[in-house]
């Protein structure tokens, strides 16, 4: 079986005599999701030095879209944070207000994590 590299928009092919062939382009951004039909996961984590994290997991949408969650969320919590890898992560033990606002926004959101 021949194994295909998902970011290559060429579906596994190597090489074409096609002379008019293009490759598929492949969406960038993954499809929109309502927020409504989320559910998300909100962890406290520990970082070096002892630091509290509160991340926010299974967020779908583009790193624009995560981007902009994270700075609502960022200022109505008064800390900083970033979004990552598809993550949001916000500086602080923020589990109860992150979880809080998510709801408000429409999402179905949990702590979780013990």
């Amino acid at each position: 079986m021949k194994k295909q590299n998902p970011k290559s928009g060429t579906g596994g092919l190597v090489y074409s005599t096609n002379p008019d062939f293009k490759p598929l382009e492949q969406e960038e951004e993954q499809a929109h999701v309502p927020a409504s039909m989320q559910d998300v996961r909100v962890w406290l984590e520990r970082k070096g030095g002892g630091k509290l994290l509160t991340v926010v997991k299974g967020c779908i949408g583009s790193p624009e879209s995560l981007q902009a969650l994270a700075s609502k969320l960022k200022s109505a919590c008064g800390v900083g944070g970033n979004a990552k890898d598809g993550d949001i992560l916000i500086q602080g033990d923020q589990r109860e207000k992150v979880v809080q606002l998510l709801l408000k926004y429409g999402y179905k959101a949990k702590k979780a994590g013990g």
